[in-house]
């Protein structure tokens, strides 16, 4: 399997799951055969301040971190993390924010973080399986039900927005056809 590196940085603020987030993603690719880096942000994080993860992965990832305006998804937990992460996310990138899941449709707003990842999983090439796995290996056993149920929220969001998984875009988006690809030989 060829593969481009694809940079996807994950932003919100401390208690909303931002690095769980990342660990799910992160694990995904790992179980994929990927190279994957990882690097977390998390200064002010327990008093709710702004926490980001970058996760990068391919077929050789050789830094964990994201460069500035290279990021191919953007996925912002929290509204008023957006502009302050916007500079992150490359033109033609793709932005998803609270605004993809429907009001009202999670069991349990904590489990928004991996709604989230539903949405985000419909752009990826791995199986919506390997993503379970990572859920049900990521969190306890108490709090799978509801987080499966997230998850399915997310991509079903996802497939009836066709294929637009946010409430906005980049000024410069472009379609996601336009973003990265894996090449399977």
């Amino acid at each position: 399997m060829k593969t481009k590196v694809t940079n996807i940085v994950i932003a919100g603020l401390g208690g909303e799951g931002v690095l769980k987030a990342s660990d799910i993603v992160a694990e995904v690719a790992f179980r994929a055969g990927l190279d994957v880096k990882k690097s977390e942000v998390h200064g002010m994080s327990q008093r709710g301040g702004s926490v980001t993860s970058d996760v990068r992965f391919g077929e050789r990832v050789y830094s964990p971190m994201a460069p500035a305006g290279e990021a191919d998804y953007l996925l912002v937990l929290s509204p008023d993390q957006v502009e302050l992460n916007r500079w992150r996310l490359r033109e033609g990138g793709t932005l998803i924010t609270p605004g993809a899941i429907p009001a009202g449709a999670l069991h349990d707003k904590r489990s928004l973080n991996v709604a989230l990842l539903g949405c985000l999983s419909v752009y990826l090439p791995f199986p919506e399986a390997a993503w379970q796995e990572a859920i049900r290996r990521n969190l306890a056993e108490k709090l799978r039900a509801t987080n499966f149920h997230a998850f399915a929220t997310g991509r079903a969001a996802e497939k009836d927005q066709n294929h637009r998984c946010h409430s906005e875009r980049s000024e410069e988006s472009r379609s996601v056809q336009g973003g990265p690809e894996l090449d399977q030989d």
